[in-house]
């Protein structure tokens, strides 16, 4: 599992184990990841043509140290320094004792059509004007700098993390670098795994340098071994309704390909049976003949562990309060999000599992969407608060958050292709299987997400891809994960 901390934990981390260690032992730990990392990436040092973007904290140190080590190797290093006067002393005494130079003269003021050239002609340039505790995008005199190195023929390498972009959160208020690699120390920060910021920092390598963290991080992302542990796996003794059934209770007469699409990832998700109740069950058997169909509403279909209820169900109020009233974990996405209220939601005893989109989380909350897709860990969290429910936010990055508090999960896996209609539905039937078979809401949706992310990937493989395409890849994935 991969985890993230936020910026106070990182430095707490990082100040207690500066107190056991030699002067500036730390930075020279990063500063040597740094550099094995842009040697690794130009492939090639000796004569290679480095440009380094010092700002005035410690990430223009680490850049410098970093520096030093590839110019010892042969590269040509040059380092744009935009505050000289408070430039770390002892990283740029380091690059200019192994050869390297500073640009713009003896002040080595980062102004200039010269600078820019210089960055646009680099083999090779790393990003190091602004450490962890930067907010709200660049200052003035760095944006042309940003703006070379977007131009420029090398590679770029953030820092810890992109110039720019906020290390808790994920937001971009403002130009910010766009780096193809981020070498990050110790451990990951929120912000490179939360979309808009995740998509600036490019790849991301972790360097250990020796941080005692907490258990429990701000943010944590489940790898194939994690989700392996969570999928539910039938025993000798299971049959269909140990091992789960899933209520789905969704369709209408204008929508009744929501109802076959959840059905779709119900049928792939772990539990024993599904039963369907509402106005598309002619759509759902014909399509799925093993779903167990019924028109006498969710109160008489019969025993389930759990329910989903809202995809494609229009403006049936009654139905929606019916499952919510329901004392078995409840799954609520689309028209069921528009029609549920929070204090029934809130009054609930069982488990409640939310998965808007970023449209939808808007209108729960009354704000514009921009303001939930530039500050997706805040709406997430806000809403897990405000309804007492799990909930699940989809979009670029999805996010898991529960009521309780503690880490929110995010998903890594997906492809923009799965920005497709009905790839919802698919995940909501999908994740309401788990949790009739028994996972917990935060894990139920966690892995629903990764397992559809997954097998989007795997379906699409480039190319544009249906949400019933999805759904038929899942088993594929799950053997991918157990594999």
């Amino acid at each position: 599992m991969r985890s993230a901390y936020s910026v106070e934990t990182v430095r707490t981390a990082e100040r207690e184990l500066m107190a056991r260690l030699p002067e500036g032992a730390l930075m020279q730990r990063a500063a040597a990841g740094l550099a094995a990392a842009c040697a690794d990436l130009l492939g090639r040092v000796y004569g290679s043509r480095v440009v380094l973007l010092v700002g005035s904290g410690d990430n223009g140190g680490d850049a410098l140290y970093a520096g030093a080590r590839l110019a010892r190797r042969g590269a040509g290093v040059t380092a744009v320094l935009l505050a000289p006067e408070r430039a770390h002393a002892g990283g740029l005494a380091a690059l200019r004792r192994a050869g390297g130079r500073v640009a713009g003269g003896a002040g080595g003021k980062a102004d200039g059509p010269g600078v820019e050239e210089l960055v646009e002609r680099a083999d090779l340039v790393v990003d190091g004007i602004v450490g962890i505790g930067g907010k709200g995008g660049l200052r003035p005199d760095a944006v042309p700098l940003a703006a070379a190195a977007q131009r420029s023929r090398g590679a770029v390498v953030a820092v810890d993390l992109p110039s720019g972009v906020d290390a808790d959160t994920g937001e971009v208020r403002g130009v910010a670098v766009r780096a193809d690699l981020t070498v990050t120390f110790g451990t990951h920060k929120p912000g490179l795994l939360i979309d808009p910021a995740r998509e600036y920092a490019g790849s991301v390598r972790l360097v250990g340098i020796g941080l005692e963290l907490p258990a429990e991080p701000e943010l944590e992302a489940l790898q194939h071994a994690d989700v392996a542990r969570l999928l539910p796996v039938p025993r000798a003794e299971s049959d269909k309704y140990r091992r789960g059934v899933v209520g789905i209770a969704a369709g209408s007469a204008r929508y009744p390909g929501a109802a076959v699409l959840a059905v779709a990832g119900a049928l792939r998700g772990g539990a024993g049976a599904v039963r369907y109740v509402g106005p598309a069950g002619d759509a759902v058997i014909t399509r799925f003949p093993e779903t167990l169909v019924s028109d006498q509403g969710p109160k008489h279909a019969g025993r389930v562990q759990a329910w989903v209820v809202g995809p494609g169900a229009g403006d049936d109020a009654a139905t929606v309060g019916e499952v919510l009233a329901a004392d078995v974990p409840v799954l609520v996405d689309a028209d069921g999000l528009r029609l549920a209220e929070a204090g029934v939601v809130r009054a609930r005893r069982a488990p409640t599992l939310m998965t808007p989109h970023a449209g939808e989380a808007a209108a729960l909350l009354g704000v514009d969407r921009e303001e939930v897709e530039s500050g997706r860990l805040a709406a997430v969290r806000e809403l897990a608060g405000r309804y007492g429910a799990t909930v699940l936010l989809k979009g670029s990055t999805t996010l898991v958050a529960d009521s309780g508090g503690g880490a929110v999960r995010v998903n890594p896996t997906g492809t923009s292709w799965l920005a497709t209609a009905g790839s919802g539905d698919v995940l909501s039937g999908l994740a309401g299987s788990l949790l009739a078979a028994g996972l917990s809401a935060v894990d139920a949706g966690s892995v629903g997400a990764y397992l559809h992310g997954l097998a989007g990937r795997l379906a699409a493989d480039g190319a544009p891809v249906g949400a019933h395409d999805v759904a038929e890849t899942v088993p594929e994935a799950w053997r991918n994960v157990l594999g």
